[in-house]
C-alpha cells in the first residue's frame, strides 16, 4: 500500500469511529442497576396528562368525591375491586375493576435478566389503559379512579388454549341510563387484545366531543443494564403516513409532542418489548406523547412514556375499537399487523442499512435458524456465506495488494529520485501503476462493501429478540450483549472500558495477524498494530454476536491469504498490455494528474 492507500484506510477508520460513537450507547456503570431496584428510585412527579392542552391532575380522590368527580361520576368513586386472571399460551394477564385497567401482563416465553417472567405493566401504579375526558359538569375525569362492574367473581381464572377467545365486559353506569362499557376480547396465540368502547347515552356526560385513550406509565424494564435499555426507549405516533418519535433526553425535563390529524397508532418500546395502541383506521383524530428521564440507583437510568389517542365523540362515533399490542419486538409478529408497526424497530438508517437488515439479514438468519438451533453456529455459517459472496472481490484485492508489494522497491526508487519534486513523484508512481495494471484502491473495496453489512449486523444483533439471552459456548452466555472475560480495576480513558470482551480481543488478534501478512511497507508498520488496537477498543462494548462474526470472518481471511500466497508463490511481476487497459478510469485519472495543482 502506498501513502494514498494508507490515508484511505485512516479515513475509513475515522468514519467507522464516528459512526460507532454516534450509535454506541454510553458505557454502563460497573454495577448496572437491577430492574427491581428501579421501583425505589426517586421519580420526577408526572402529575399531568393532556386533554386539549389543559393539565389534568391525577387525583387520589381524597375529600368529597362529588367535588372532584361531579354529579355524573362521583358515585363510582368507591366500589369493590375484582381481579380477573387470564392465562394463554403467551402471557398471563390480570384485569382489575378498579379503573378497568390491565393490572399485570406477564410473558410466558421470556425471562428478565434475573430469571423472572418479563412483566411489562407497571403494577406498582395500579395498572394502565384508561380513558380521560372532561365531564359535562366541567370535571376532569380519569377512569382509572373509578370502579367498574363485572359479572365475574373476584380472582376468577380463565385458561385459554387452541383458538379460544374470552370476552370481558366492564361496565361503568353513570346516571339516567347512561353507561360506558369497556369490552375486552382476549384470544389465545396473540400478544394483542381487542377493546371496544361503547358510550351509550354519554353525549351529555362527556363534553368537548372528545375523549382520550391513555397509557400513562410506559413499560417496565427487563434487562440488567438500565442505561443500555434506556437508549432504546422511545415513544412513537404514526400519523398522516409519517412517523413521529419522542425521546426523553435530559433528567428532569419532559419531552412532549401534540399531534393533530388522523393517527394510525401510538407506541412505546424498551430494548426488546413494545406497547402499541392501534384504533380502527380513521377513528383517531390525533395523539399526544410525553416522556421523561429519571435517575435510578447505581447510576441507572429510567425513561417513562405516556401515550394518548384523541378520539371524537359525536353522533355515530359512540362505538369505537382499539387493538392493544403488548409483546416482544419480533419483526414478523409486529409486521403481521400490517399497520407499519415494524418501523419502531431499530434496524439502522432507513436509506441503506435498514433495507439490508430487513430484507437480507433477518430473512437469512431466520432461514439458517430453521436448520441450526444455536445462533452462535448460525453466525459462523453466516460468516462463511458472506466470505464466499465476497470471494471474487477479495481475490482481486489480494492480487492487487501482491502487485503493490512487488512494486514497493520500484516505488522507493521513484521516491528517492524525485524526492524534491512531489508532483513528478506522484506522476511517475501513477504511471507505474498503469504500466503494471495495479489499482491502489482495489485492496480497500472489499472492506468498503463489507461496512454496510457490518452496520446492518450491528443493528440486528443489538435489537433482535431472537439473540436475546441466546448462549453460544464457554463464557459466551448472551450473543446480544458484550461477553466479559476480565474485569479491570480501572477504566480505560475515552472508551470508558472496565470489562474486557474475549471475542473483541480475539477479533483484534486476528486483525493484527491479517495486517501482519498484508502490510509490508516499512513506513506503514504503525498500521499493523494501530488499527487492531483501535478496533478492539471500539468493538469491546458491542454485542458478542457481532464480534463472533468478525472474528470468524478474519480467520477465514487469514486462511484465504495463506492459500493465495502458497498458490501464487513468487510469481514474477509482469507489465500489462496498454491496449487492454488504456480506456479505464484509472488511466484517465493518470492522464490528468500532471495538470492538477
Amino acid at each position: 500500500m502506498d501513502k494514498q492507500t494508507t490515508i484511505g484506510f485512516v479515513l475509513i477508520g475515522l468514519v467507522l469511529i464516528l459512526w460507532m460513537w454516534m450509535q454506541t450507547p454510553p458505557p454502563p456503570a460497573p454495577r448496572p442497576v437491577a430492574v427491581d431496584s428501579l421501583r425505589s428510585a426517586p421519580a420526577v412527579p408526572r402529575d399531568t396528562v393532556r386533554v386539549e392542552h389543559h393539565a389534568v391532575p391525577r387525583d387520589t380522590l381524597a375529600g368529597n368525591p362529588r367535588d372532584l368527580l361531579g354529579s355524573f361520576f362521583s358515585r363510582r368513586a368507591s366500589g369493590e375491586e375484582k381481579i380477573i386472571v387470564i392465562t394463554t399460551d403467551l402471557y398471563t394477564a390480570e384485569i382489575t375493576t378498579k379503573g378497568g385497567l390491565i393490572r399485570k401482563w406477564e410473558l410466558s416465553g421470556y425471562r428478565s435478566w434475573d430469571g423472572h417472567p418479563v412483566q411489562l405493566v407497571d403494577f406498582d401504579k395500579g395498572g394502565d389503559f384508561s380513558l380521560l375526558f372532561t365531564s359535562g359538569d366541567g370535571k376532569l375525569i380519569n377512569t382509572r379512579n373509578l370502579y367498574f362492574d363485572i359479572r365475574e367473581q373476584s380472582w376468577t381464572t380463565y385458561r385459554l388454549s387452541g383458538d379460544q377467545s374470552l370476552i370481558l365486559d366492564l361496565s361503568l353506569p353513570v346516571s339516567d341510563g347512561r353507561r360506558l362499557t369497556k369490552r375486552m376480547t382476549f384470544t389465545n396465540g396473540k400478544y394483542s387484545f381487542e377493546t371496544e368502547f361503547d358510550f351509550a347515552g354519554m353525549g351529555q356526560a362527556i363534553s368537548n366531543f372528545e375523549y382520550q385513550i391513555v397509557w400513562e406509565n410506559g413499560l417496565r424494564y427487563a434487562e440488567r443494564n438500565s442505561v443500555d435499555e434506556s437508549n432504546f426507549a422511545l415513544a412513537y405516533a404514526y400519523s398522516g403516513g409519517e412517523l413521529t418519535e419522542v425521546d426523553a433526553g435530559k433528567n428532569g425535563e419532559t419531552a412532549k409532542r401534540d399531534i393533530n390529524g388522523a393517527t394510525d397508532w401510538v407506541a412505546t418500546r424498551n430494548k426488546y418489548f413494545a406497547l402499541a395502541m392501534m384504533p380502527d383506521r380513521g377513528a383517531s383524530q390525533g395523539a399526544y406523547l410525553e416522556g421523561e428521564r429519571t435517575t435510578a440507583p447505581n447510576n441507572g437510568v429510567k425513561k417513562n412514556f405516556a401515550l394518548a389517542l384523541k378520539m371524537p365523540l359525536t353522533t355515530g362515533s359512540e362505538h369505537t375499537r382499539v387493538t392493544v399490542y403488548l409483546g416482544p419486538l419480533d419483526f414478523d409478529i409486529v409486521k403481521g399487523y400490517k399497520r407499519g408497526l415494524e418501523q419502531i424497530m431499530s434496524l439502522g438508517s432507513a436509506w441503506i442499512i435498514r433495507p439490508i437488515s430487513e430484507y437480507v439479514m433477518i430473512p437469512l438468519f431466520q432461514f439458517l435458524h430453521m436448520f441450526i438451533p444455536n445462533y452462535g453456529w448460525v453466525i459462523i455459517v453466516f460468516s462463511i456465506i458472506i466470505k464466499l459472496a465476497l470471494q471474487p472481490l477479495t481475490r482481486t484485492s489480494m492480487k492487487s495488494m501482491k502487485r503493490m508489494q512487488a512494486l514497493t522497491p520500484l516505488m522507493n526508487e521513484i521516491r528517492e529520485k524525485y524526492k524534491d519534486d512531489p508532483n513528478k513523484q506522484n506522476q511517475q508512481i501513477m504511471n507505474l501503476y498503469k504500466e503494471y495494471g495495479v489499482n491502489p484502491a482495489a485492496g480497500c473495496l472489499p472492506m468498503l462493501l463489507q461496512m454496510p453489512i457490518l452496520f446492518a449486523l450491528y443493528a440486528v444483533f443489538r435489537s433482535s429478540i431472537g439473540l436475546r439471552q441466546s448462549a453460544f459456548m464457554f463464557w459466551i452466555g448472551d450473543l446480544s450483549i458484550p461477553d466479559t472475560v476480565v474485569r479491570l480495576p480501572f477504566t480505560i480513558p475515552l472508551f470508558g472500558i472496565t470489562d474486557v470482551s474475549g471475542l473483541a480481543l480475539a477479533m483484534g488478534i486476528t486483525m493484527f495477524l491479517q495486517q501482519k501478512m498484508t502490510v509490508t511497507d516499512p513506513r506503514q508498520k504503525a498500521m499493523v498494530w494501530m488499527m487492531p488496537v483501535l478496533m478492539t477498543l471500539m468493538f469491546n462494548s458491542l454485542p458478542s454476536g457481532l464480534n463472533l462474526y468478525y472474528f470468524v470472518f478474519n480467520l477465514l481471511a487469514i486462511g484465504q491469504q495463506v492459500w493465495f500466497n502458497k498458490k501464487t508463490g513468487d510469481e514474477p511481476l509482469r507489465k500489462v498490455d496498454p491496449k487492454k487497459t488504456g480506456g479505464g478510469i484509472l488511466a484517465r485519472l493518470t492522464k490528468d494528474l500532471p495538470k492538477m495543482k
